[in-house]
């Protein structure tokens, strides 16, 4: 059941657009006086008011604090050195500590947790004058490739709530995608940021390892774990990046900083140059059937690519099979982190039971030949594709499922096999700590998205958003929107339609 603490929003006005524009324009707007902080966060909330209930984007709602976040972001205009996306709502995945602000894990065994002390990334999201709204939607401890949990239910597909959202960035991908707010805060352990993108039609990066803090709480035994953001526009999401980047005092990981004076943002409105391209289309997993349309919206950047100037080449998986068992080794000892008392382990769901009663048998041996061995296949995969500037990939190998695809009333290890299945080609890349964007560039009949994955050189963000933001102006996706983001009467959003 999603809490909601505070006051309730005043609704929006008839026609009121606020929900239609991007993240970037919301600030611009409240720049220009044209709305206030306070306006804009009692729009979004009044959204969410009208959406949440069934499509399940927030675990928790606070109003009372988002409105004296607007209140303390008023008083701010007219300081120099804003950031671009002040003033903007934005929401916290609910895996991250926000202080004060219940912060769930996705779990019945937390479902009082306040802590005390911000995760880095929230206190950056805060200084930069971002007002967020919540904690969204997540499965239990962000073990599953879909949203769903005993606190609020399932997050469902904006585009049909029969479907999963995917995840484990669910709740964010449909909050960005309906609107509540126009961008969002994510996380992706094994692709539970780009996964979400691509079943919800959006953008999403996963920063390279040590790009974006995970303290002061956050694991790092294996470094597959990184933040990121979920948007609708690549020019969003690189000004989230520029937010949220920068090492932390004790951190493990140090992804190198962009020189001094550049930005993410910067990069987004610059062009790739021509780049050369690697791409495949056949998972590391053995017996994984990628779905034809999968294959079709690989085809379809393919050509845009070539269209746009670049060198796109076939070349061969850079993985092997022997991943998976690492992979899956090294995810069951992290489900442990967790600390859950004895008598309260009956409070979990079935595939977090089971990944943790796998977790235990792992040994200590076996978990560092994992180690081990991951990074070993990472190493060779980027040595097997230093010659690209980017990897061209499906992002998963099916559509987004029906909700019950995932339930987990029958066998916790068939449900397993089916997330690994539709996210085969995602892990490999949280072992490899490379960048990754999911961009929405194709919808099968119209209707459902199919993401496709660019992969970058370590640490390098800047060429992603800059060929994304290419493909972004030569295929727009925004059009899309007006389905589920009206602006009034007769008032789509602009933008011509992709292909699909």
């Amino acid at each position: 059941m999603t809490e909601v603490t505070g006051d309730a929003a005043v609704p929006p006005q008839p026609g009121n657009g606020l929900h239609g524009l991007s993240a970037l324009d919301q600030a611009a707007a409240v720049r220009r006086g044209e709305v206030s902080p306070l306006e804009l966060v009692q729009h979004q909330l009044a959204r969410i008011e009208q959406f949440n209930d069934r499509y399940g984007a927030f675990l928790t709602v606070n109003h009372h604090e988002a409105v004296a976040q607007a209140a303390a972001a008023q008083k701010r205009l007219g300081e120099v050195g804003l950031s671009p996306l002040f003033g903007v709502p934005t929401a916290v995945k609910d895996l991250v500590d926000t202080a004060g602000v219940r912060t769930t894990y996705g779990s019945r065994a937390f479902a009082e947790s306040v802590p005390e002390v911000d995760a880095h990334t929230v206190t950056r999201l805060r200084e930069a004058g971002l007002i967020s709204l919540g904690k969204t939607n997540t499965p239990e401890f962000g073990c599953c490739c879909y949203t769903d949990n005993d606190l609020t239910g399932p997050a469902r597909n904006p585009w049909d709530p029969a479907l999963s959202a995917g995840g484990s960035s669910g709740g964010a991908a449909v909050a960005v995608a309906l609107g509540m707010v126009a961008i969002a805060h994510a996380s992706d352990g094994g692709g539970s940021i780009r996964i979400p993108a691509s079943a919800c039609g959006l953008f999403g990066i996963k920063p390279s390892r040590g790009r974006v803090s995970s303290g002061p709480a956050g694991s790092e035994v294996n470094g597959l774990a990184v933040q990121g953001p979920l948007a609708r526009t690549v020019r969003d999401a690189a000004a989230m990046l520029d937010v949220l980047s920068g090492p932390m005092p004790g951190d493990p990981h140090w992804a190198p900083p962009l020189p001094a004076g550049e930005t993410f943002l910067a990069h987004a409105d610059r062009g790739p140059g021509r780049l050369r391209i690697g791409r495949y289309a056949k998972p590391a997993a053995l017996g994984v059937d990628v779905d034809p349309r999968c294959l079709t919206a690989w085809e379809h950047a393919s050509r845009l690519l070539e269209e746009l100037g670049h060198d796109v080449e076939d070349i061969p998986t850079p993985f092997g099979p022997e991943l998976g068992d690492f992979f899956t080794a090294v995810w069951g000892v992290q489900s442990l982190g967790y600390t859950v008392e004895a008598e309260a382990e009956e409070l979990l769901r079935p595939v977090t039971r089971a990944w943790r009663e796998y977790g235990r048998t792992v040994t200590a041996e076996r978990f560092a030949a994992a180690i081990t061995g991951m990074q070993r296949a990472g190493r060779r995969a980027v040595e097997a594709t230093a010659g690209y500037d980017v990897v061209l990939t499906p992002t998963l190998a099916s559509l987004p499922q029906p909700v019950e695809f995932f339930a987990e009333t029958g066998d916790p290890l068939v449900n397993l096999r089916r997330q690994s299945a539709f996210s085969a080609f995602t892990s490999p890349y949280n072992m490899t700590g490379q960048p990754v964007v999911s961009v929405p560039l194709y919808w099968s009949q119209g209707r459902t998205p199919v993401g496709v994955s660019l992969v970058g050189r370590p640490a390098d963000e800047t060429t992603l958003i800059s060929v994304s933001a290419q493909l972004e102006e030569a295929s727009p996706w925004r059009h899309q929107y007006a389905r589920l983001l009206p602006t009034g009467p007769g008032a789509p959003l602009s933008g011509s339609r992709p292909g699909g």
